[in-house]
């Protein structure tokens, strides 16, 4: 039996097969609704009797109804007939919809065998599983491979074992981001090293390399056998630069079709959110690209979220720190005008509401709201006090990645820009979907394309088969031997070159991170000798107590929430904490996020905030 863990944990995480059931329903309704309605709107309605520029037959005590400006049907056939590019899009759009619909037929077949699977093997209902934690279900999974051997080329799963297939292509784009050797950040005249990394970028990337025609994987868990040998790298290198510029085109071709998606799922899904909440826009959100850089190895989708959620606050108010002094003065100014001409509409409007009637009133009385709710963002709170290295501390402390030259340098706007790259506006985020489809076949054609040997030496060098699990990458091995980082506490316990090490720690930090996270995880004796020294150095950081592994200068303003009150708990180290700093929290955290920031902390070159 082959029990596909992914649909396993997908299902925990859509609470239930029903909730599963109506949201993939109403993905394709939706998808109806916009083509439709577009479609509609563009070819049956006549907007100069909507507008009142012509008159209906009607006499002059009628008034104009909605059904007037709708346009015979067979006038409405006839223009969506006539019309090239719309025949056009249709097609496109009904091949698409036909293939999301055989998806959804797929998917509910698969997922009602895990429901079965959840029932009959784990006996939880649906109605327990929203409330149920994933540990919990995996506990269960654990206990029942024993008694049923679900998984027939292994005789006990291990926590690991059931990361790996749920996270084995998601291990490979981090181990790819964190390698560099996507490419996602460019240099630009005049803006310097930006970073380019949209949801449909990714999804050719996966595309590519993991299920498309002719990708490296001939399944869910094994890599294509030709690309695990090194002796015909470069016609596979030739291969696959083939396969990326047929994909580019490809997407060069549909690129009209997609923009016009794109622009119109945006505009239905954030017109209404605009008008109600201007300032949305510029509120911001974790980049698609900071999700990726900031993800350990063999951490699941709603750990990596729960983690961010936590320092989202305390990013906001980072970025929030380094508004500009010349901007404020200008939207306090456009403010005063814009208020003072809507407190008369809005004084006139309640005097005689006759006055909405009048033409452009209306609008008026929304735009001048929409340019106060943009003003006022770029006003900061008179009571913020300016501390952004300790705001900085307070999101290392849960996001665990930032460059070593941002120690000290946090009140620079070179280190707020490179963290916007991180935690980017609202409105950057929609903009970047907005042009992907223009920019996504440039950066498949002339920038992927040519990485392609390096691309097969990466998955030929660091794919490793593991009995009941598949080829994954080794990198979520979390093998300190093999992958870790002098640097970071693995000195003398690391035969990595340059090319094999993981940057920015995130051997150390993932595994540290899993450790936490699955306290009944049963490593390897090197792994757990490792956990040990690392619990062992910490608690001696507590104590202020000597150190031997590495000198550790700690200055007298070094607040307490990165190391001096960590408390050691059992060697699983499931019990790590550390306060935050007063002056920011005012209360003790606990989890892996402050094992993983100790850890950070605990690095010889990134220990000191200055």
């Amino acid at each position: 039996m082959f029990l596909n863990l992914h649909y396993v944990y997908n299902l925990h995480q859509k609470n239930g097969f029903t909730c599963m059931l109506l949201g993939e329903i109403f993905e394709l309704v939706q998808l109806l609704f916009v083509i439709g309605f577009t479609v509609f709107l563009a070819n049956c309605v006549d907007y100069d009797i909507l507008f009142a520029n012509k008159f209906v037959n009607h006499t002059d005590s009628s008034k104009v109804t909605l059904p007037d400006a709708f346009l015979p049907v067979d006038v409405c056939s006839a223009r969506i007939r006539d019309n090239a590019f719309v025949i056009f899009v249709l097609t496109i759009s009904g091949v698409f919809w036909l293939h999301r619909l055989l998806k959804f037929l797929y998917n509910v077949c698969c997922y009602w065998e895990i429901r079965s699977f959840y029932i009959n093997a784990l006996k939880m209902t649906m109605s327990e599983l929203p409330y149920a934690t994933w540990q919990e279900v995996q506990a269960r999974i654990v206990e029942i491979q024993k008694e049923h051997q679900i998984c027939i080329h292994k005789k006990e799963l291990t926590e690991l074992d059931i990361y790996h297939r749920i996270l084995r292509f998601k291990n490979y784009m981090v181990a790819m981001v964190n390698k560099s050797l996507l490419p996602v950040r460019f240099q630009l005249p005049g803006l310097g090293e930006s970073v380019f990394y949209t949801r449909g970028l990714k999804y050719n990337f996966e595309l590519i390399f993991f299920w498309g025609p002719g990708s490296l994987f001939e399944n869910e868990w094994s890599l294509k056998p030709e690309y695990k040998r090194g002796g015909n790298r470069l016609e596979l290198a030739d291969r696959l630069a083939s396969r990326i510029l047929w994909i580019g085109i490809a997407n060069l071709l549909l690129c009209p079709v997609i923009l016009v998606w794109q622009i119109l799922y945006a505009f239905f899904s954030y017109t209404e959110v605009i008008k109600r909440e201007p300032g949305s826009l510029g509120a911001r959100c974790w980049s698609l690209y900071g999700r990726c850089y900031l993800r350990h190895f063999n951490e699941l989708d709603h750990e990596l979220m729960s983690r961010l959620s936590k320092g989202y606050k305390a990013a906001s108010k980072y970025m929030n720190c380094f508004l500009s002094p010349l901007l404020t003065v200008v939207a306090k100014n456009v403010a005063f005008f814009a208020g003072s001409l809507l407190a008369v509409l809005i004084a006139l409007t309640i005097y005689d509401e006759d006055v909405l009637a009048v033409e452009h009133v209306l609008s008026s009385i929304t735009l001048l709201g929409v340019c106060i709710t943009v003003c006022r963002s770029f006003i900061p709170d008179k009571h913020m006090v300016f501390c952004p290295e300790q705001l900085l501390r307070v999101i290392l402390a849960h996001i665990h990645y930032m460059p070593d030259h941002w120690q000290g340098n946090a009140h620079r706007y070179e280190t707020r820009d490179q963290f916007s790259q991180l935690f980017q506006y609202k409105a950057v985020f929609i903009l970047e979907e907005l042009i992907s489809p223009v920019v996504t076949p440039i950066i498949l054609i002339f920038c992927l394309r040519r990485k392609s040997l390096e691309i097969i030496d990466f998955f030929r060098n660091f794919t490793v088969e593991v009995i009941g699990v598949g080829d994954t990458c080794s990198f979520a091995q979390m093998d300190i031997r093999q992958h870790g980082h002098p640097a970071w506490m693995s000195e003398g316990k690391t035969e990595a070159s340059i090319y094999q090490q993981a940057e920015d720690g995130k051997t150390e930090l993932s595994l540290m991170h899993f450790a936490i996270t699955n306290p009944q995880w049963q490593p390897s004796q090197e792994t757990t000798h490792f956990i040990s020294q690392l619990k062992e150095k910490v608690h001696r950081e507590a104590r202020g107590g000597p150190s031997d592994t590495h000198p550790l200068s700690l200055s007298e303003s070094e607040p307490r929430s990165l190391i001096a009150n960590v408390l050691v708990g059992p060697s699983t180290l499931n019990s790590v904490h550390f306060s935050a700093d007063g002056s920011l929290t005012n209360h003790a955290a606990a989890g892996l996020g402050n094992g993983a920031s100790a850890l950070r902390s605990l690095s010889p070159s990134a220990a000191v905030f200055n």
